[in-house]
């Protein structure tokens, strides 16, 4: 349903001091939403501070060459500063780490853009619309309801996070309206030569030994309709990767010939807890990661489980055979 962007404008004119935080573990669309806006707040005078709740991801610092975003801490000075705060690719406070505390004791405009169905109320503004393929659809709407020209420099980030949500166009929430949207990216400067090899072709070495590792824990439930794959903690010590080299792992079992179902299990700094990304065909398994206290979109979503990881696989499994049984 599309968003009724008239509230925008009056909210940003009042504003001069901004700060854009998004999801943890941030991806293309999550980096290219908060990018892409400050340049288009920045247009308009505003101050802006770019925040996020963990580490950033290497493979996208080419969308941030001066390192100008920065890991959210209570007493940053452009934090304390801002007046209005924008949320964008998430709606959910546990998405957002410690953030949300902050955000829940401080009395400025609240805004959120987002394209996920789980939303908690955050007190203030949503622009929330669960149709659109990636977050950066409605960031560029945005741009054009604050009357900012489209340049360049915008339309880098926000082609990263559409190429990103829609699994480079392969995935089931590319719309005709997708390639529209490129072409106009493309139309404003962006080269998708040079975006292919920013993104896609600078793979580190610890991560290409982390997707060994996960390869070799690829697992298909009896019937094949479940893949999935997991990470260990010593996964990552002995590969010298982080979780932000798990990016797109999951797209291993996804793959696999009759998986309708992929599932990506990480166990977490401590091991007593895991976190899980989903993937589907036609199973609506936001709903199963709603029960775990996660979320995101019907096809597409993930949860943080209170339990290590062998009993986490097993519980999260067990529910996924029991919803496609039902189905």
């Amino acid at each position: 349903m599309p968003i009724d962007w008239s509230p925008l404008l009056p909210l940003i004119s009042a504003s001069s001091h901004i700060v854009l935080m998004t999801h943890q573990k941030p991806d293309g669309d999550a980096i290219g939403s908060q990018m892409a806006l400050k340049l288009a707040l920045e247009a308009l005078g505003k101050t802006v501070a770019v925040v996020v709740a963990t580490p950033f991801p290497a493979w996208l610092n080419f969308l941030d060459p001066d390192r100008i975003v920065r890991q959210f801490r209570a007493d940053d000075p452009d934090l304390l500063a801002a007046d209005t705060s924008i949320v964008v690719d998430t709606g959910t406070f546990n998405q957002i780490g410690a953030f949300g505390d902050w955000l829940k004791t401080r009395d400025i405009r609240k805004l959120v853009i987002d394209h996920h169905r789980t939303q908690d109320d955050m007190g203030g503004v949503r622009f929330v619309d669960i149709e659109a393929e990636a977050c950066v659809r409605l960031v560029r709407e945005a741009i054009a309801a604050l009357d900012v020209p489209l340049t360049r420099e915008m339309a880098i980030p926000l082609y990263v996070g559409l190429l990103t949500d829609t699994g480079h166009f392969r995935h089931g929430n590319t719309q005709p309206r997708s390639f529209r949207l490129a072409a106009e990216l493309m139309e404003a400067g962006v080269d998708p030569t040079w975006m292919g090899e920013q993104m896609a072709e600078k793979i580190t070495l610890k991560r290409w030994k982390l997707v060994e590792r996960g390869l070799a824990n690829l697992t298909v439930s009896e019937d094949g309709r479940i893949g999935y794959t997991w990470l260990t903690l010593d996964d990552f010590a002995r590969t010298g990767s982080t979780t932000l080299d798990t990016e797109g792992m999951i797209d291993y079992p996804r793959g696999l010939d009759g998986v309708e179902v992929a599932l990506m299990f990480t166990e977490m700094p401590g091991g007593t807890s895991s976190r899980v990304s989903f993937r589907s065909r036609s199973l609506d398994v936001s709903k199963i990661a709603e029960t775990f206290g996660g979320g995101g979109h019907k096809l597409a979503c993930g949860a943080t489980i209170p339990h290590p990881l062998e009993l986490a696989r097993e519980l999260v499994v067990g529910e996924v055979r029991r919803a496609l049984d039902v189905g």
